[in-house]
């Protein structure tokens, strides 16, 4: 599967004897206690396959065989593990690929991480060497490997085989940081069921896209959870997802390393708002993965997804409390996350009337008070009741006094519900006592998923119910045709080529010549040197009439006066295309002045952003936003790849804050959203053409009035004219 850089995937084939080897050579064996040799052979003591230690100075390490050399091995090992320094680990590798192993995985620090040449050398020295032998590695600088199935605990994390043995599930972690995905791994401690744990280290070979694209095709990996702080292609990633979306497996991403900082000042609106954290959340959305910003909501939100593949039958959530502010809580969460808490079916409200004092409540949510709980009976039949409710798709139950006469009792009454109904069912833990009795009888359960807070719960059956919405979107659709004239791109790299101007930015003329071709309407604008010649366009237009400074080193005329709205005579705008000019020659010296721009006043409407910028991973990125000069304030923003379609740019508009504005608040009736998703959806065909020479593009504002769209102001900055193709 062959990548642009030439870099391809590995896939399951060719990564199988380093995950799922039957033979393991341990180089470096030891029985020093605390030792990474003697680690490893500890933790592979449940492995279901062989194991041989490599060790000149023992016979026998931990029960198993301990030979001088890799050449003295009875049989060929599928994995060798590398426990030793540094110095030794190429000449290791060389061995293992002479003999025929197909995996290896190196602990040994001090390669590209230090940023010294002579650990980079090191380090591309193993690239080499894989490329060349076909060995795959997974490191250096890593801290290995567990196959949960085989008892594979190919690492040297202190009682990792004695900790993930037993705890066989459809969640496979990835992770670049080993201590960061080992973390999310001890979830296995309270019960929750892995299948995998794949650290990357440096990647000097594979890299987390490898991984996922394996785990796509393992049948035991039901759920991806991926740990990121970056990756090296978009184009890998993205195919990677793209497998595991084809899969129909949930991936969910977490990135570390989020704060944005740049040391190059943006040019426009869009290069300040959306920064390489953008571009990864644009490349999930694109292939359907989950993304989370909360650390401690991986396992919970991966183990809802393992319990519940199929998806809901109805999006609505049913809350069943035994305590009404728990219940009051969760439904305020629910309400955060948009999910619907519909009526109780009559059928419900029956069953929970015969039961339910007086002083409790039959609604959603539901407070059956505490007198339920004095008969498991009858908090079964409630739970049943709920879960058999044809309005609901999800049914919440909060757990609020931890004991074991309470949730030590209705933990195994909730697993035997789950046991009998397809509906999902989640308990919220609200006790400070997170371990407590009945914890990891839920934890371990495989159809209740137990969440420790009522937020993250509510956010995770929102996620799970666009993940499934999207998938029975796509599975319903055509591909997307296209808006624009694709002869445009002709038009616009012959209005690039023209401009000469190298790695800067259009005229705004310019820039609107390229968004007309598009098909994106722009208003009337004459390009004049002298007032007069303005007052002279002016008259031509009819007034009112918006005049600004024409220069490509100008790219935000307001803040320095270089823009007069709504002039209405011939003197006006004779005043102030004088003031307009003596204002960019003072505060931009050196700034090249070609004179003025005299457009038509547009009338107002709903001021909007359509941004882009390329970003080196992913490629062209599209901005559609809440516009004009408090943009960078409001920060209402959607971002994607480019080029979306129609129903993207749709979606990506009804995100924003501003849709409520767009179709209609108090009375009013709105703006024309057809025309706004039309000329989204061109923009972006427009970004896509031309990414290999646009470096960023801001329409700001985009009028969006009762009838139609207008470019009311253009930026365009290119990388190199030189790069252009016509």
């Amino acid at each position: 599967m062959t990548q642009p850089n030439g870099r391809s995937l590995f896939l399951h084939d060719e990564l199988d004897k380093l995950i799922d080897p039957a033979v393991i050579a341990v180089v470096g064996a030891s029985t020093t206690p605390g030792g990474f040799g003697h680690r490893t052979m500890e933790n592979l003591r449940g492995f279901t396959g062989r194991v041989y230690g490599v060790n000149p100075r023992y016979d026998s390490v931990e029960g198993r065989v301990c030979v001088p050399t890799l050449g003295d091995l009875p049989e060929v090992p599928d994995c060798v593990i590398v426990c030793v320094a540094r110095q030794l680990v190429l000449e290791t590798l060389e061995e293992a690929a002479r003999i025929g192993a197909r995996g290896a995985v190196v602990y040994a620090s001090g390669f590209s991480e230090t940023g010294r040449d002579d650990g980079i050398a090191a380090q591309h020295a193993i690239a080499e060497l894989s490329r060349r032998t076909g060995l795959r590695v997974a490191g250096p600088n890593c801290v290995g490997l567990v196959n949960v199935a085989t008892g594979g605990a190919m690492n040297f994390m202190t009682d990792s085989g004695a900790i993930t043995a037993g705890a066989d599930g459809g969640i496979a972690i990835v992770s670049q940081s080993g201590a960061l995905g080992y973390t999310v791994l001890q979830a296995v401690v309270r019960g929750v069921g892995i299948s995998h744990y794949l650290a990357a280290g440096n990647s000097a070979d594979v890299d987390v896209c490898d991984y996922i694209a394996y785990l796509a095709e393992e049948p035991t990996a039901e759920v991806i959870i991926c740990l990121l702080e970056g990756v090296e292609s978009g184009e890998r990633f993205l195919q990677a997802a793209g497998l595991a979306e084809a899969a129909g497996k949930p991936l969910i991403v977490y990135k570390a390393g989020n704060n944005e900082k740049s040391g190059r000042a943006a040019l426009s609106h869009t290069g300040t708002l959306t920064g390489s954290t953008a571009a990864y959340r644009a490349a999930c959305e694109q292939v359907g993965a989950i993304w989370l910003d909360d650390l401690e909501a991986l396992t919970e939100t991966a183990a809802f997804f393992a319990k519940n593949p199929l998806g809901p039958d109805t999006p609505g959530v049913g809350i069943m409390s035994t305590s009404g502010g728990a219940g009051v809580i969760n439904a305020d969460k629910a309400e955060d996350n948009e999910l619907d808490l519909p009526d109780l079916h009559k059928s419900t409200r029956d069953v929970l009337t015969e039961v339910v004092p007086v002083f409790g409540s039959i609604g959603n949510p539901a407070d059956l008070t505490a007198e339920v709980l004095k008969d498991a009976a009858t908090f079964s039949r409630c739970l049943d009741a709920f879960a058999a409710d044809p309005g609901l798709g999800v049914v919440v139950v909060p757990l609020v006094f931890v004991h074991e006469s309470t949730t030590g009792v209705r933990a195994p009454l909730l697993s035997a519900a789950g046991a009998r109904t397809d509906t999902a069912l989640a308990a919220v833990w609200m006790n400070d006592w997170l371990e407590g009795p009945g914890s990891r009888v839920l934890d371990g359960d495989p159809n209740v998923t137990l969440f420790r807070s009522p937020a993250r719960c509510m956010r995770a059956i929102r996620l799970w119910q666009d993940w499934h919405a999207r998938r029975r979107h796509l599975a319903g659709t055509r591909r997307a045709k296209r808006v624009s004239d694709p002869a445009a791109a002709v038009t616009a790299r012959g209005i690039l080529t023209a401009s000469g101007i190298g790695a800067s930015a259009l005229t705004e003329q310019q820039a609107k010549a390229i968004l007309s071709a598009y098909g994106i309407a722009v208003p009337r604008d004459v390009a004049v040197r002298t007032p007069d010649e303005a007052a002279q366009a002016a008259d031509r237009i009819g007034y009112p009439v918006v005049l600004k400074v024409a220069s490509p080193d100008i790219q935000h005329k307001t803040e320095i006066g270089a823009v007069r709205l709504d002039l209405t005579s011939a003197e006006e705008v004779r005043q102030a295309a004088a003031e307009i000019l003596d204002n960019a020659s003072l505060l931009v010296p050196g700034a090249r002045i070609e004179g003025l721009s005299v457009q038509t006043m547009l009338d107002s409407g709903a001021e909007v952003l359509l941004g882009a910028r390329i970003d080196l991973q992913f490629g062209p990125l599209i901005t559609v936003g809440s516009g004009g000069i408090l943009v960078e304030l409001h920060r209402d923003i959607s971002t994607r790849l480019a080029p979306v379609s129609v129903d993207d740019a749709r979606r990506m508009i009804e995100s924003l804050r501003l849709h409520q504005i767009l179709t209609g608040v108090r009375g009013d009736p709105g703006y024309d959203m057809g025309a706004l998703v039309d000329a989204a959806a061109r923009f972006s065909e427009m970004v896509g053409d031309l990414a290999d020479i646009l470096a960023e593009v801001d329409v700001n504002p985009l009028i969006v009035g009762r009838s139609g769209a207008t470019a009311a102001d253009a930026l365009v900055a290119v990388r190199d004219t030189e790069a252009v193709t016509v």
